[in-house]
C-alpha cells in the first residue's frame, strides 16, 4: 500500500553529525513547526529563527523561515478563495491559526489579504447565508474563522484601522444587533468594534451611528462571560472616545440605562457562579471609573453666588432642616431676616455664615458637595434633620459642622475613588457595591456623612480636632472598602465594626508588630543574623522563579489569549521560556518551553523607563501602572527579553508577593546583586523580628513546641442550652 501523499520522507544532514531520515506530515505540521522539529528536537540547536534549510540539489536554494511563510501565505490566500465550501472552511481555519504569528501576518497582508477578508465579510457571506438553512453550522464556522483571522491579523498593528469602509462596519454591527447569532461570531464582532472605536476617532463616529447602548445591553443577559466581557468593553470604548461635548450626554444616558433599567444584568455578571476572570474584572473596573468620572464636571464647577437657582438649593437645605417656609420679602426688616439666616446657616455648619455660597467656590469639590448635601436632605431626611439639630444643640466647640464636614468629605471621597483620572491599563480593582444603585456615589456619601458624625461623637472631638476626625474616617472607609462588600448595606455593616475604639486597637496591634528593639546587644545580634536571613529570602525568590510565571502579551488592544511562560531551571543555570495557547493551570514543564537563555549570558536587569519595550515609539500607550510592572533581561550585545509582570499576587511560602517583586528580586539574586524591593525590606524586618523574639524566649528558657497545638474537635451534637438563671 503506497504511503499517504501528505507524508514525505526527508533526509537532513548537519556538519559533524549523522544524517537523519524523517517522515513529515505536511497537513498536521505547519512550516514553522517543521523547522522547529528539525532544529530543536533532532539536534537541540536552540533558537530555530537563526537557521535555514538548504536544498541538496545543484540549486543550493536556502529555505528560511520567511521563505516558508511566503509559501504558506500564498497557499492560504489561494485556498480561501476556493469554490468548495469544505476546502474554504479548512483554509480559513488554518489561516486563523497561522495569523497569530507576526512574520506570517506580514506576508499575508502584503498579498492584500486584509482586503480579501473584508470583501468576504461585506459581500461574500451573503452568498453563503442562502445556504444557511441547509448548512447552518458550516456558515457559522466559516464566518467565525474569517473574523478570527481578521482580528489576529489586525492585532499586530501593521494595518491602520482608518482604511475600512462603512459597508464593513455596518456588516460587523449587524452581527451584534441580531438577537440570535453564533457565539464565536458575536465575540469577534464585538472585539472588532472595540478596536475600531479605540484606534480611530473617525471610526468611532461611524460605529456610534450603528450601535446603541440599548442594543448592547441584551448581550449582558446571557451566560457566556466572554460575550459579556466584550460587550462591556465596547460600552467602555464608546464612553472613552466620545467627543467632549457629547460625552456627558451619552455617558449619562448610557449609565442611567445600565443602572435604572438593566443594572440587574451587571449584578448577574458579578454574582454569577462563575469566577470573574481578570479581563472581566478590568472591564468592570473601567466602567466604574468612567461612571465616577461623570462627577468631574460638577466637582470642578464653582458656585456662582449670584445664581439664584444655586442659592435656592441652600434655602432648601435650611427649609428641610428647620421646617420653615420661605418668608415673603416684606416680612420683617432686612436686618432681622439676615440675622435669622446667619443663625440658621451657622447651625447648618457652614464656614461663611453670612453667605454660605462662598463655601462652594473651592474646587474640588465645588458644586458636587452641594449636590450630595441636597440628596442627603431629600432622600434621608430623618437622618439629615437629626444630625443638624443634634449638633446645633451642642456647645460651639463640640458641634460637628455639617456644611464643612460635607464639603471635606466629598473631596475625600473623590480622592479615594480617583474621580477625574483615566482608568489604568492593568487594574482590576472594582467594587461590586457601586453597581447596586443608580445613585451609588450619593448613597456612598450618605453612609459616610453619618459615619463622620458618629466618629466625631466617639472621639469627643472639638473644632480643633476636625482634621484628626477626617483622618480616622478616611481610615475607616478605606478598611471597609478593602473587604469588597457586595452591597451598600454590607458596606454600612462593615463600618459598624470599625468604630473609633476598634481603629485604636488595630493601630496598637500594628505598632506592636512593627516594634523594633534599639538596645546595643539587640542591634549587634541583628547584624549577626542578618546575612542568614537574607540568604533565606534569596532562596525563597529563586524557588518561586523555578516554579515559573505566566506572562501576558499586551498589545494595542487587550487580549486574553496571548500568553508566554518563563521559569528557572532547578540548577539555577538556565531560563526556559516559550509561547502558550492559553493560560496554564499550574506549572508548565521545562521540556514544553521551546527557548532558553543561560543565566551566565545575562548582562543586566533593567526596569521601568529603561526597558527596551518601554522606549519604543507609542509602545502600548503606557500609563504609569504598566510602566511600574515592566522589566527586561539584557544579554549579549543588543538582545533582550521583555516582561510585563501580572499585577496579581503569588504565594512565597506562607506570604503573598507581587510577581514583579518576586522576579526582579530573583533575577538580581541570580546575578549576585542586591535585592532592593520593598517586599525584601519588609521580609527582612519581619523575619529578623521573629528570630530575635524566638532567641530572647530561648534565653528565658521558655520551651517553644515544634508543632502547633491541635485544633479542638467539633462537638458530637449541639443539643445543649445555657441556663440564664
Amino acid at each position: 500500500m503506497p504511503p499517504p501523499a501528505d507524508i514525505v520522507k526527508v533526509a537532513i544532514e548537519w556538519p559533524g553529525a549523522f544524517p537523519k531520515l524523517m517522515e513529515i506530515d505536511q497537513v498536521r505540521l505547519e512550516q514553522r513547526e517543521i523547522i522547529h522539529l528539525i532544529w530543536v528536537c533532532v539536534w537541540s540547536l536552540g533558537n530555530h529563527e537563526n537557521f535555514a534549510l538548504q536544498n541538496g540539489d545543484s540549486t543550493n536554494f536556502y529555505i528560511t523561515e520567511k521563505v516558508c511563510f511566503i509559501y504558506l501565505s500564498t497557499q492560504l490566500h489561494e485556498r480561501i478563495q476556493s469554490s468548495s465550501m469544505d476546502a474554504k472552511l479548512e483554509a480559513l481555519k488554518d489561516l486563523a491559526n497561522a495569523s497569530r504569528d507576526i512574520t506570517f501576518a506580514q506576508e499575508f497582508i502584503n498579498l492584500d489579504g486584509i482586503s480579501l477578508l473584508t470583501q468576504m465579510v461585506e459581500s461574500g457571506t451573503e452568498r453563503y447565508q442562502k445556504l444557511q438553512k441547509i448548512m447552518k453550522p458550516c456558515f457559522g464556522d466559516l464566518l467565525s474563522f474569517t473574523l478570527t483571522a481578521f482580528v489576529e491579523l489586525m492585532d499586530h498593528g501593521i494595518v491602520s484601522w482608518d482604511t475600512f469602509s462603512v459597508a464593513f462596519i455596518k456588516k460587523i454591527a449587524s452581527y451584534v444587533n441580531k438577537s440570535a447569532m453564533d457565539t464565536a461570531v458575536l465575540q469577534r464582532s464585538l472585539a472588532i468594534l472595540e478596536s475600531m472605536v479605540l484606534n480611530s476617532q473617525d471610526l468611532y463616529q461611524k460605529v456610534a451611528q450603528e450601535i446603541t447602548i440599548g442594543q448592547l445591553i441584551p448581550h449582558l443577559q446571557g451566560t457566556d462571560q466572554d460575550v459579556q466581557t466584550y460587550t462591556i468593553a465596547v460600552i467602555n470604548a464608546l464612553f472613552l472616545k466620545a467627543p467632549e461635548e457629547k460625552r456627558q450626554v451619552r455617558s449619562l444616558y448610557s449609565i442611567h440605562t445600565l443602572y435604572s433599567t438593566h443594572f440587574v444584568c451587571i449584578m448577574n455578571v458579578i454574582r454569577s457562579n462563575k469566577p470573574i476572570n481578570d479581563e472581566m474584572a478590568h472591564q468592570l473596573y473601567v466602567l466604574q471609573v468612567l461612571t465616577f468620572n461623570l462627577l468631574e464636571d460638577r466637582m470642578m464647577t464653582k458656585m456662582d453666588p449670584q445664581d439664584q437657582a444655586q442659592r435656592d438649593i441652600i434655602f432648601e437645605l435650611r427649609r428641610i432642616a428647620f421646617d420653615v417656609e420661605c418668608e415673603p420679602n416684606n416680612s420683617g426688616s432686612i436686618e432681622k431676616r439676615k440675622s435669622m439666616y446667619t443663625r440658621d446657616y451657622k447651625k447648618l455648619g457652614f464656614i461663611n455664615h453670612v453667605n454660605p455660597a462662598v463655601d462652594f467656590t473651592q474646587i474640588p469639590p465645588g458644586m458636587l458637595a452641594l449636590d450630595n448635601m441636597l440628596y442627603f436632605a431629600r432622600h434621608h431626611q430623618d437622618a439629615y434633620i437629626r444630625i443638624v439639630l443634634e449638633n446645633s444643640s451642642r456647645e460651639d466647640k463640640h458641634e460637628c459642622p455639617f456644611g464643612r464636614s460635607s464639603i471635606e468629605l466629598t473631596k475625600m471621597l473623590c480622592e479615594i475613588l480617583k474621580v477625574g483620572e483615566l482608568p489604568s491599563e492593568n487594574c482590576h480593582d472594582f467594587h461590586p457595591m457601586f453597581f447596586t444603585h443608580d445613585r451609588s456615589f450619593e448613597e456612598f456619601f450618605c453612609i459616610c456623612i453619618q459615619l463622620l458624625n458618629k466618629t466625631w461623637k466617639e472621639m469627643r472631638a472639638t473644632s480643633e480636632d476636625f482634621n484628626k476626625v477626617m483622618q480616622v474616617v478616611r481610615e475607616q472607609i478605606m478598611r471597609a472598602l478593602t473587604l469588597k462588600p457586595n452591597s451598600l448595606d454590607q458596606f454600612k455593616s462593615r463600618l459598624q465594626n470599625l468604630s473609633y475604639t476598634e481603629i485604636l486597637k488595630i493601630r496598637q496591634s500594628e505598632r506592636m508588630n512593627q516594634e523594633d528593639f534599639q538596645s546595643r546587644p539587640i542591634m549587634e545580634l541583628r547584624e549577626k543574623i542578618q546575612p542568614e536571613i537574607m540568604e533565606l529570602i534569596k532562596q525563597q525568590r529563586l524557588n518561586r522563579l523555578c516554579e515559573g510565571t505566566c506572562f501576558r502579551k499586551i498589545s494595542s488592544r487587550r487580549r486574553q489569549d496571548k500568553f508566554w511562560y518563563c521559569r528557572l531551571s532547578p540548577n539555577h543555570k538556565v531560563l526556559h521560556y516559550g509561547d502558550l495557547e492559553e493560560s496554564p493551570q499550574g506549572e508548565v514543564p521545562h521540556d514544553s518551553l521551546q527557548d532558553k537563555l543561560p543565566v551566565a549570558d545575562i548582562k543586566a536587569v533593567v526596569t521601568g523607563k529603561d526597558c527596551p519595550h518601554m522606549k519604543e515609539k507609542g509602545a502600548l500607550k503606557q500609563n504609569k501602572e504598566v510602566l511600574e510592572l515592566a522589566f527586561s533581561v539584557l544579554y549579549e550585545s543588543d538582545e533582550y527579553l521583555n516582561f510585563i509582570a501580572p499585577d496579581n499576587f503569588v504565594h512565597v511560602g506562607m506570604l503573598l508577593y507581587c510577581s514583579y517583586c518576586v522576579w526582579t528580586d530573583g533575577l538580581n539574586a541570580l546575578l549576585g546583586k542586591e535585592m532592593t524591593s520593598d517586599y525584601t525590606k519588609s521580609d527582612m524586618d519581619t523575619l529578623l523580628s521573629m528570630e530575635m523574639k524566638l532567641r530572647l524566649l530561648d534565653l528565658e528558657n521558655i520551651q517553644i513546641p515544634e508543632a502547633p497545638p491541635p485544633i479542638p474537635k467539633e462537638p458530637s451534637n449541639y443539643d445543649f442550652v445555657y441556663d440564664c438563671n
